[in-house]
């Protein structure tokens, strides 16, 4: 084998070992990445005890109520944001009479399963009518959905979020705390905006503080029972 031939087979050895290397730190700084996520806090996880109505299958867990309707909402969590830790707003939810559908989503990131909605319909073909609800960027892929699938969505929730993509307003439901100004400051549309006094980003799960948020000047309870008041209304 000549000299040039070896020092080229050298070359490609290097190079792909290089290639190697740098997928290797990708891969790493991934999943260093999405392992620092927000833990549900123990009042969350609580919700999981009682006795009925609450079921976890595969990545869903099914909020139903005492007596269920054909309605059900289908709620993405926010970004970063274990999945348990809307479970204390979901609980407060269901018992206006509305199943509550909470996708557990890859890496805690909407972003990976934006279509998740599609396989939850599928499942439960016994609801007629089908809301999609997010937090955060749970909310901006709800929207994202919502505007791909108009005909099987009757309306959007956001929480902490706006509205994404081309989904009617008169259909959407958005709520945010008055001291999550980013929120605001993209709200371009009217109809249906409910500001909570005083409330924040992070409280409508419980997951503890956040990252850049401001600190909320009322609790986490309050500041859930407002969005089940507003989530209510809205759905009548």
């Amino acid at each position: 084998m000549s000299k040039n031939r070896m020092s080229r087979r050298k070359k490609w050895f290097m190079a792909g070992g290089i290639v190697l290397l740098i997928l290797a730190i990708l891969a790493g700084a991934f999943f260093w990445y999405v392992s620092d996520y927000y833990r549900a806090e123990d009042v969350a996880l609580a919700v999981l005890e009682q006795d009925s109505g609450i079921t976890v299958q595969d990545n869903l867990t099914i909020l139903s109520p005492a007596e269920p309707t054909d309605t059900a909402i289908i709620f993405y969590p926010g970004a970063k944001v274990e999945a348990e830790a809307y479970l204390p707003l979901l609980d407060q939810l269901r018992q206006t009479g509305v199943t509550c559908i909470l996708v557990h989503m890859p890496f805690h990131m909407a972003i990976f399963d934006a279509n998740a909605a599609e396989d939850v319909m599928a499942q439960f073909p016994a609801f007629q009518h089908w809301y999609l609800a997010g937090h955060s960027m749970g909310g901006a892929m709800a929207s994202k959905f919502a505007s791909d699938h108009p005909d099987q969505v009757d309306g959007l929730i956001l929480l902490g979020a706006y509205l994404y993509g081309d989904y009617p307003e008169e259909t959407t439901l958005t709520i945010y705390g008055s001291l999550n100004q980013s929120v605001e400051d993209h709200i371009d549309y009217t109809e249906n905006i409910v500001e909570i006094e005083g409330g924040n980003h992070a409280q409508f799960g419980n997951y503890g503080p956040q990252k850049g948020d401001l600190p909320a000047a009322i609790s986490a309870e309050e500041q859930q029972e407002q969005t089940v008041a507003a989530i209510e209304a809205f759905l009548e």
